[in-house]
């Protein structure tokens, strides 16, 4: 047996011991969610169900569907506009440089390091006064702001790998801002589109201090839902499974439908710093 045969088998030995370690907890999601409530104990958490049932995964539905619209719609609310502006952003600030670019450039990046919590308070103010407090708009606005600082720097990084002489070229050409930007950089940014999409959706999606703060019932996100069944007194756990097991599909398939895409978009150096 070869060197090159032992590396390979170890390294696919030790692959297969992560895949199982991050495996386990979606094994305890699925049966848990799949068992009746009476069967479900500390001593049977790892047993497959004597009798599979979809009484959890109904009763789940009932609990979160509504709320799951309400993701769906904020999610992709929120995506589509971040990512939108920050293309428009990351294509001046990499190809169309002006005096202070530099500093707003900076100026953005800030956005990211606030913390949260420090907001709330003026936040909340903010869309109270605007008429957008516990609203899914308001929510949607909330997350468009917050997402822009790292929109900015994917698509700025993204274009600034573009060589400049296609934007001289498409300016003999007779195109202009708006021109280059639709003919020539949109065309050549798909991967770093579908990396910013995925980073969003993924953020708006699993999001849960927002949603708690700005929203109420029936206005609130999934993930808000799905606390408070856990925290209720008597708590149903093939229920919370089967809500958290039916929460976690939008971004599992956004990520198998797009996943191959993803790598593409990071191997372009979309995410550089």
């Amino acid at each position: 047996m070869t060197a090159r045969t032992v590396n390979r088998t170890l390294l696919y030995v030790v692959l297969l011991i992560f895949a199982v370690i991050f495996l386990i907890p979606v094994y305890l999601l699925i049966i848990t969610g799949l068992k009746s409530n009476s069967s479900i104990s500390i001593d049977q958490m790892w047993a497959l169900p004597h009798v599979l049932g979809l009484t959890g995964l109904v009763q789940a539905w009932q609990h979160v569907g509504p709320d799951m619209l309400n993701s769906v719609y904020l999610a992709v609310t929120a995506t589509v506009v971040v990512t939108i502006l920050g293309s428009v952003n990351g294509y001046a600030l990499s190809k169309w440089k002006f005096r202070g670019s530099n500093v707003i450039y900076f100026l953005i990046l800030l956005g990211m390091f606030i913390p949260y919590q420090s907001t709330l308070i003026p936040l909340i103010r903010v869309l109270n006064t605007i008429g957008l407090f516990d609203t899914i708009p308001g929510l949607a606005l909330v997350h468009i702001v917050y997402g822009i600082p790292m929109m900015t720097l994917i698509f700025r990084n993204f274009f600034a790998d573009i060589p400049n002489e296609l934007i001289e070229s498409a300016q003999i050409d007779g195109n202009g801002y708006w021109g280059i930007f639709r003919h020539i950089m949109l065309p050549l940014s798909v991967p770093g589109f579908v990396v910013a999409a995925i980073w969003e959706f993924t953020q708006v999606w699993n999001d849960f201090l927002f949603g708690v703060t700005v929203t109420d019932p029936p206005h609130q996100p999934v993930t808000v839902a799905i606390v408070n069944i856990a925290g209720s007194q008597h708590i149903q756990w093939n229920v919370l499974m089967s809500s958290t097991l039916i929460a976690s599909l939008p971004t599992l398939i956004v990520y198998l439908v797009l996943g191959r895409y993803f790598v593409r978009g990071l191997l372009a150096g979309s995410v550089k710093g």
